[in-house]
């Protein structure tokens, strides 16, 4: 008897709400962009992933999306334009500040600082992947009642965890109610021809917008008003990539203030190079509240977006793909004055960019930076440091509640021997 074997057609997957081809009027609009390649797996989807994905794509401002690919493609390769220098009038090197004028604008800030004047933004969008950790960047670890007000900015992928991490601490002694979080935006991530990467079969990959996108998450979360409202003038504007970054900086805002422009910069010296340079990673800027408005309400319609190269995880791994963001320094064009204050990289600017064992920018050596620095602080204030390993290799930490520059160490370090590594706490 011979045997049969029956095969059987299996039955077809269910349509859904949305039947067996995508809304027509959004499979339209996506020709139109000429991003319809985002349903190529449509026949492949469950009912509830051909919902998820709708819905992903319509949350999408689609004429919006393709402006900035079409400008941020078409760029590429036209010359960049030549870059002005600021007047020398407008730039404070270290080698030129007398203590007077230090001083002086130490005592201004502070002033400014105590009335209210300020609030301070931190850039805290990005994860700390290429530091080999899941954790946004801000969190990865290497009391005030001065009225200043903390506007974080987070992004989709890191406001979860930056919120918890500033709960379990208490928020590093500020109320609660001094600390505003809000998210930047996020941009599809494409190929080199502009299409849409997808993540997965039912989601387009996406990526935060950029430091630059600041601008306008301020103002879409009408947090200039807020600003307006608690009396702000001037706004600090930082990164969590520096170690050594100084925070609300007394002196920068009094200088800041006294050349009386919208916007400022700090700048570090090029390695090796007499030029100073606007170090992304430096990233602490100074400007003016109306100063930001303009730019919040210019910068969209006239940027240029940046392609920078993004690992994008997947369902089958990882690819490479481009991340469109701004820059913070896109900012810098609209500003009709600007100044810069030029600061040492050994006391300033310590980036954390890889994860340990890479050659540079790495969390061990920004917390070295930090030691050392602190060790001189010692030293300078008539301490006398020991050490079991070699000192280039170690130091001692300043707790910030004990000083925030250097200043004020005499009562605790005159005379006094500290065996390194130590901590000098309030």
């Amino acid at each position: 008897m011979r045997e049969e074997m029956v095969v059987g057609l299996s039955a077809p997957a269910p349509v859904g709400r949305w039947g067996a081809a995508p809304p027509q009027a959004l499979l339209e609009r996506m020709k139109d962009y000429g991003q319809e390649g985002a349903f190529a797996l449509w026949d492949d989807l469950s009912p509830e992933d051909r919902e998820l994905l709708v819905r992903d794509i319509e949350s999408l401002d689609l004429s919006r999306i393709d402006r900035i690919i079409r400008r941020s493609l078409g760029s590429q390769g036209i010359p960049v334009p030549a870059v002005q220098p600021v007047p020398e009038s407008s730039v404070s090197k270290v080698e030129d500040r007398s203590l007077e004028d230090k001083e002086r604008w130490w005592k201004k800030g502070l002033k400014a600082i105590s009335e209210g004047k300020l609030a301070v933004v931190l850039l805290a969008g990005g994860q700390g992947t290429r530091l080999g950790s899941s954790d946004p960047k801000g969190c990865f670890s290497p009391g005030s009642t001065v009225p200043i007000h903390w506007y974080i900015m987070t992004s989709p992928f890191t406001d979860a965890a930056t919120r918890k991490f500033f709960e379990t601490r208490r928020y590093f002694g500020l109320e609660p109610d001094q600390v505003t979080f809000f998210q930047q935006g996020t941009l599809p991530c494409v190929s080199a021809d502009g299409r849409f990467i997808m993540e997965t079969p039912y989601k387009v990959a996406k990526a935060p917008d950029g430091n630059g996108g600041v601008y306008a998450a301020l103002k879409s979360k009408k947090l200039m008003e807020d600003m307006s409202t608690r009396g702000v003038k001037y706004v600090d504007c930082y990164g969590v990539d520096n170690a050594l970054v100084r925070v609300a900086d007394p002196t920068f805002l009094g200088y800041f203030i006294e050349k009386g422009v919208s916007s400022a910069a700090k700048v570090v010296r090029k390695v090796h190079k007499k030029f100073l340079v606007l170090h992304q990673h430096v990233c602490l800027h100074m400007f003016t509240l109306d100063f930001l408005n303009q730019v919040a309400n210019n910068l969209e319609k006239d940027s240029v977006y940046h392609l920078a190269e993004k690992k994008i995880a997947s369902i089958h791994g990882y690819t490479m793909g481009l991340k469109l963001e701004q820059f913070i320094f896109d900012a810098f064009t609209y500003s009709p004055s600007t100044a810069l204050f030029e600061v040492l990289r050994e006391e300033e600017f310590a980036p954390v960019k890889n994860a340990n064992g890479a050659a540079y920018d790495t969390p061990d050596s920004a917390k070295l930076m930090l030691l050392r620095l602190h060790s001189r602080w010692v030293v300078a204030a008539g301490g006398f440091l020991t050490h079991s390993v070699p000192l280039y290799m170690t130091g001692v930490e300043v707790s910030p509640l004990s000083s925030y520059a250097g200043e004020n160490l005499e009562a605790i370090c005159r005379g006094r021997t500290f065996h390194a590594p130590s901590e000098i706490s309030f």
